[in-house]
């Protein structure tokens, strides 16, 4: 079964995408911040990282930089409602820090495990 960290500050979300990604056959573990996160990566492979770009601690562009730097195979999917001045800002530079796609939030969750499957070749 391939194994997907979601990290994100909001419970709703992480909790909605946890629940939609064992619903489509992964598992899921999740981090409120990418200091968390970090540290389940550290402890357990993944297949693949969900990652909100706005995160108090450590937030998700610190969060990209270290996973394609420690882990450069993981597929990376950037998420961002984009805090006060939207989305549009965030998510390409994501992108160019090495993310393999990105979603402003919100996003048709449809939308988003089509990704997921594509990135993992399923």
């Amino acid at each position: 079964m391939r194994k997907i960290l979601i990290m994100d500050d909001d419970e709703q979300v992480l909790s909605l995408l946890s629940r939609s990604m064992e619903r489509a056959g992964f598992a899921a573990a999740t981090a409120v911040n990418g200091r968390e996160g970090q540290r389940l990566l550290e402890k357990q492979p993944f297949d693949l990282v969900i990652t909100d770009l706005i995160m108090p601690e450590k937030e998700g562009m610190e969060t990209i930089s270290y996973i394609k730097r420690q882990f450069p195979e993981m597929k990376i999917i950037a998420i961002s409602g984009g805090g006060r001045i939207g989305p549009e800002t965030y998510l390409p530079a994501a992108l160019e820090l090495g993310a393999d796609m990105a979603f402003a939030k919100p996003f048709a969750m449809d939308e988003l495990l089509n990704g997921v499957r594509g990135l993992l070749n399923e």
